[in-house]
């Protein structure tokens, strides 16, 4: 009997997508770097299959970050009750898996005076608070 994946799987591929594409590695280059082909780190990224706790710790050497990086705040879904916590908007992680979202932030970061990062959050929670505004229309 074969185990499914869950949502756990699909968090930890996510965060490996994200620190993928934000050093600009394709998903050639790291499954060449694993020995895999790129189907198997698409089939990761999507949480389509496991990643063990082996193979893990490879990707954390070749992305270039800690462990935690791709497991700080996962937590399980099988939880006791009375003892659930909310679960944690994923808003972030959808942005940064687009090419977009991954443009903005590398731009952002670039910025070094904080009244002109403050004016540019502003203008991005204006433009949002105007785009739900025609979409509720």
């Amino acid at each position: 009997m074969k185990k499914s994946t869950g949502s756990i799987d699909k968090e930890v591929g996510s965060r490996v997508r994200m620190r993928r594409m934000s050093i600009g590695m394709s998903q050639e280059k790291l499954g060449d770097m694993l020995g895999l082909t790129f189907q198997q780190v698409q089939k990761y990224e999507k949480g389509m299959n496991r990643i063990s706790v082996a193979r893990l710790i490879e990707i954390t050497k070749i992305l270039g970050v800690d462990v935690h990086f791709f497991l700080d705040g996962v937590t399980s879904t099988k939880s006791a009750p009375g003892f659930a916590e909310e679960k944690q908007p994923t808003y972030v992680a959808d942005m940064m898996s687009t090419p977009e979202g991954l443009q903005l932030v590398r731009h952002f970061a670039g910025i070094k005076n904080p009244k002109v990062r403050k004016s540019i959050v502003q203008l991005v929670a204006s433009v949002a608070a105007e785009d739900d505004t025609e979409r509720s229309s």
